[in-house]
C-alpha cells in the first residue's frame, strides 16, 4: 500500500523539506539541491505558480529512488487537495484542519497532514483520521509542547513545522516530534542561485536527525 510506505518513509528520514519558491524551475532545482543532501521528503507549497507540474517533474524524476517522497502544502481546500492528488502528490498537508480535505484524502488513501496548534485541534484531525499532525506555527511554541502533548495523547503524530532550526531540530526530535519541517531558512540560499548551499543544510538537517535516531 502506497500510503504506509509514505508514513513509513516519513517516520524514517524524520525531515520534511518545506519548499516554498518563485517558480516551478526554481522549486525543482531546490528539490533537487535538497535531495542530493539527503533529505528526501519534498513538499512543495501552493504559494508556487502551477506547483502541478513541479510534482509531475519531481515524481517522474525520482520514480525509480523509493526513499523519495513528493507532498503539496498550503491545501487549504478539498478542491486543492484533489488537484494535487491528481498531478501526484503522496501526501498533503494544511496550515489548518479542513473536514472536506481529510474525507477526500481519506477516499484516496492518501496522507493529510493538516496545521493545529491546540490540543483539541489535534483531536479533532485525529479523529476524521490524519495520521500526522501538523503542529504550525511551530515559532509560537516550544518543543516541550509536544513532549506536553503526549502526556494526555500518547497516540498523537506530530510535525512541527516553522521555526525548526538546525540549532534546535534535535531537541524538537527528542520531545517526540515523529518528523519535523523545515523550509525558510533551508530554501533562503536559492535567492542567490546558491544550491549547493542548499544540499550542504540538508546534510547537517539529516545528520542532526540521525543522531537522535541512533
Amino acid at each position: 500500500m502506497k500510503k504506509l510506505s509514505v508514513l513509513q518513509n516519513l517516520e524514517q528520514q524524520k525531515v520534511v523539506a518545506v519548499i516554498r519558491t518563485d517558480s516551478v524551475a526554481q522549486a525543482i532545482k531546490v528539490a533537487d539541491a535538497c535531495i542530493a543532501g539527503g533529505m528526501k521528503q519534498i513538499e512543495l507549497t501552493y504559494s508556487i505558480p502551477n506547483v502541478e507540474n513541479a510534482v509531475e517533474q519531481l515524481q517522474t524524476d525520482y520514480q525509480d529512488d523509493s526513499e523519495v517522497t513528493i507532498g503539496v502544502g498550503t491545501v487549504l481546500d478539498a478542491y486543492t487537495a484533489r488537484q494535487a492528488i491528481f498531478a501526484g502528490a503522496s501526501f498533503i498537508v494544511g496550515p489548518s484542519f479542513d473536514a472536506d480535505t481529510a474525507k477526500l484524502c481519506n477516499l484516496y488513501q492518501v496522507p493529510y497532514f493538516p496545521g493545529c496548534l491546540t490540543v483539541t485541534e489535534v483531536k479533532e484531525a485525529m479523529e476524521a483520521g490524519a495520521d500526522i499532525v501538523k503542529i504550525f506555527p511551530g515559532s509560537n511554541i516550544s518543543p516541550g509542547f509536544i513532549k506536553a502533548v503526549h502526556g494526555p495523547v500518547p497516540q498523537a503524530n506530530m510535525m512541527p513545522t516553522g521555526g525548526v532550526s538546525l540549532d534546535n531540530i534535535q531537541e524538537w526530535l527528542k520531545n517526540g516530534a515523529i518528523v519535523v519541517g523545515v523550509g525558510g531558512n533551508l530554501v533562503a540560499p536559492a535567492k542567490e542561485g546558491n544550491y549547493q548551499k542548499i544540499t550542504e543544510l540538508a546534510k547537517e538537517y539529516m545528520a542532526k536527525a540521525r543522531e537522535v535516531s541512533i
